[in-house]
Parts: structure tokens; C-alpha cells; sequence
């Protein structure tokens, strides 16, 4: 990131039309020279619809609580960056397919990271991209000054790749683009270049309704309108305790959820493999569950430090590796799972267990939970033993017993 002084008091460099325009062309020609699959061009006008769209947001109380909380910041450029004169938009495609991926069995069941954790950290390759195409232009226009944002700057990153032309807002909230799908990383820099904006593209998701039908929970609520606290792939990254009907439904997910771009017909066959730092290690993006149960700080930040899905440290991924070892319902995970529920420093480490070892069932584990609610001092990890409990001594019908949701490599 930087902001650059240069031209006359930051004021926008004076160059001919014609001299833009044919920066614009050269620079999108030049894109994959860069490691960027697309450039687009956007005016940095505030997004006044946007605005009220994401304060409906807020009052419906759908929001991560993971974004930017000053909604003029989110919209308005020149609350950024002192008089901007352009958005450029770019886009990085990413790799949705495992070679030879491992498989998940009795008693070596495997969870699945995301599509977007896959390989290096994207915040890092598309600061790298920026970083580039702003050195690229700053030979060309030496009084360039310019800001780059990758998911976390303030701007809404589908906002300005949607105006820029990159692709349409998808009904499952990802700008879907017509040559890469919707797998791809978005980020965008601020300005003082007058470059000619791009068309947004007439594409549209038509009448399909497909991820809205196929998402497990119903988070979206609406074409392009998601429930952020109803998100699997939200609900994979929060650190605190995971409702049992909502636990159900992450199935073997560790981090993330891919099922709206899954279902996606525009997606269909598609697969990314020409960014060398996104290709995944199928046995770090397909890990076996219970090794992650008792991995040390040092273990993850080794295995997992340079992944996007190590931001929220090794609890939420643990969490949910338990979770996955309950929907599987694989016996041979009891003796894991009753070690978590022992020995675990975290109440929500140890009532998740519980919770697993119920799904689980069998003498074995109801030896253990009676035992466990012996010395529980937290009252909601007691809460979850007792539930467990009556779930094991209730058991389910054996239909999908050993069987969780897995998400698809």
C-alpha cells in the first residue's frame, strides 16, 4: 500500500485523452505479464445505492461484524484517498479441484478447508499483483500516487469489480466473471489517474436459483443478499460455542463453505492451475481430523501460518475438526474425542466433544461423559455434557450413521 505525492499538489496528472485510453488498453494487455487474469476500470464516485443497501443490512442484522463499521468509508472513495480520479479493479483466479485428493475413511476421517485457504494466503498474493501493477504504472505516470485494498480495506470489494466490469453480482453474493466463474480473489487501488472506466457486464445469474435452493442453511436470504451470522463459512471462523442444529449442518467443513459456488452452472469445469502459489496441498486443505484435536500452536502457525484460514488461530479450526468427527459418527474417534473432553483447557473445546461423543454414542462414551460431568466446573460445557448424555441413551436411527456432509474436492 501507499499514497505517493506527486503532480502538482497531488493534484491529477495532465496528460491528453488519448494518452489514457491507451494506458488503459496497454494495461489490461499486459495483465497476465503481472500475474493478474483481469484488470477493470471504475470511476471512484461514492456508491450512494450501496450505502442504503448495506445500512438494511445492518438494521436486518445480517452483518459479520468482521467488516469495516463506517459505512461512508465503505462507499465513499474520497473519504480514503484525496481527490481520486479512478478504481482499478483486479481479479485472480484460483484453483477449485484437488488432484489425487485423499480419501476419508473409517477411522481416518478427513474435513475440508475452502477453495479460498487454498495454497498461499490471497491477501498476500493479490498485495504482491497490486504492488506490481503499481510499480508498472508509476514507470509510466511518475506522479502517480495510489492505494491498494485486498478484503480488508474499507472499500466493498464486489462493489468496485462489479462497476469496474469485472463480472455481475452474482444470487450467491461472489462477482461471478464470464471467463473465470466466480473463483477468483478480488482487490482494488485508488487513484489520481483519470483512466476511462470500463462498461459493467450485462451478464446476469437469469432465473437460476440453484445456490440459493442448495445452501445448507438458508443464508441467503435473497438474489445477492446474505445472512452473514447463518453462513457456514462465518459460522467456521467464529471461536465461540456452535448451536447443535448449525453443527449438524458444517458437516466435516473446517473452514469456509463452498456450496454456492459448487452448485454454481457457470462454475461448471472449472479449474484454475496457472497461479503457482494458489495450488493446494491436498493433505493440508484435506487434513485428517483427529491430529488437528491435539496440534500445538507451534504445529499449526508450521502447517496453517501461511494460509488464509490461519487468521483466527487453531481454535476454530479444532472446534470444528471436532465437529466433523461427531457428524461422521465413526467409533474409532471415541478414544480422541474422550482425550478433548478430559484434558482440553477450553470449555467450548470440551462441550463440543461432548456433544460428538453423543452423536457418536455407545458405553465407551457415555462412561466418559458421566465421568466428565463429575469434574466440569464451566456450566455451559455441563450443559453440553448433559445433553450429550440424553443423546446417547436416546440414540438415533443408524440410518447415515458414519456419514457427514462432505464438501466436495
Amino acid at each position: 500500500m501507499s499514497d505517493t505525492n506527486g503532480g502538482h499538489n497531488g493534484e491529477a496528472p495532465v496528460r491528453s485523452r488519448q494518452f489514457w485510453e491507451s494506458l488503459a488498453k496497454e494495461m489490461k494487455q499486459v495483465a497476465p505479464s503481472l500475474g493478474i487474469d483481469k484488470i477493470g476500470i471504475a470511476s471512484a464516485e461514492p456508491f450512494r445505492a450501496l450505502k442504503d443497501i448495506l445500512l438494511r443490512h445492518r438494521e436486518a442484522g445480517r452483518e459479520s461484524g468482521f467488516e469495516e463499521p463506517d459505512l461512508d468509508k465503505r462507499t465513499d472513495p474520497s473519504l480514503l484517498f484525496d481527490r481520486p480520479q479512478s478504481l482499478i479493479a483486479i481479479a485472480i483466479a484460483y484453483p477449485s479441484k484437488l488432484q489425487d485428493p485423499p480419501k476419508s475413511e473409517p477411522g481416518a476421517r478427513r474435513g475440508m478447508i475452502s477453495r479460498s485457504a487454498w495454497g498461499l494466503d490471497y491477501h498476500h498474493v493479490l498485495r504482491d499483483r497490486l504492488a506490481r501493477l503499481e510499480a508498472w504504472l508509476r514507470e509510466r505516470v511518475p506522479e502517480l500516487r495510489a492505494e491498494s485494498m485486498v478484503d480488508t480495506g474499507a472499500l466493498v470489494d464486489r462493489a468496485v469489480a462489479e462497476r469496474a466490469g469485472i463480472g455481475w453480482s452474482g444470487k450467491n453474493a461472489s462477482i461471478i466473471t464470464p471467463e473465470w466463474g466466480s473463483w477468483v480473489y478480488l482487490g482494488e487501488m485508488i487513484t489520481n489517474l483519470p483512466l476511462p472506466p470500463d462498461e459493467p457486464v450485462t451478464e446476469s445469474c437469469g432465473s437460476c436459483t440453484k445456490c440459493i435452493d442448495a445452501c445448507p442453511t438458508g443464508a441467503l436470504v435473497g438474489p445477492g443478499q446474505l445472512d452473514a451470522k447463518k453462513c457456514i463459512s462465518f459460522v467456521t471462523q467464529t471461536k465461540d460455542w456452535v448451536s447443535e442444529d448449525m453443527m449438524r449442518k458444517i458437516g466435516n467443513r473446517l473452514y469456509g463453505c463452498d456450496t454456492c459456488q459448487i452448485v454454481c452452472p457457470v462454475n461448471r469445469g472449472k479449474n484454475w492451475t496457472h497461479q503457482p502459489e494458489l495450488q493446494p496441498d491436498p493433505e493440508k486443505v484435506k487434513p485428517l481430523l483427529v491430529p488437528l484435536l491435539t496440534m500445538s500452536n507451534r504445529e499449526f502457525r508450521e502447517t496453517y501460518g501461511d494460509s488464509a484460514s490461519s487468521w483466527r488461530g487453531k481454535k476454530p479450526i479444532q472446534r470444528n475438526a471436532v465437529i466433523g468427527l461427531g457428524n461422521f459418527r465413526d467409533a474409532e474417534s471415541v478414544p480422541a474425542l474422550i482425550g478433548v473432553l478430559r484434558n482440553d483447557p477450553r470449555p467450548v473445546l470440551r462441550g463440543t466433544a461432548a456433544w460428538a461423543l453423543g452423536r457418536i454414542g455407545g458405553a465407551e462414551a457415555e462412561a466418559a461423559l458421566i465421568d466428565a460431568l463429575e469434574t466440569e466446573a464451566d456450566e455451559e460445557a455441563r450443559a453440553a455434557i448433559m445433553r450429550a448424555l440424553t443423546a446417547v441413551r436416546t440414540p438415533e436411527p443408524a440410518a447415515g450413521a458414519g456419514r457427514a456432509k462432505e464438501g466436495k474436492s
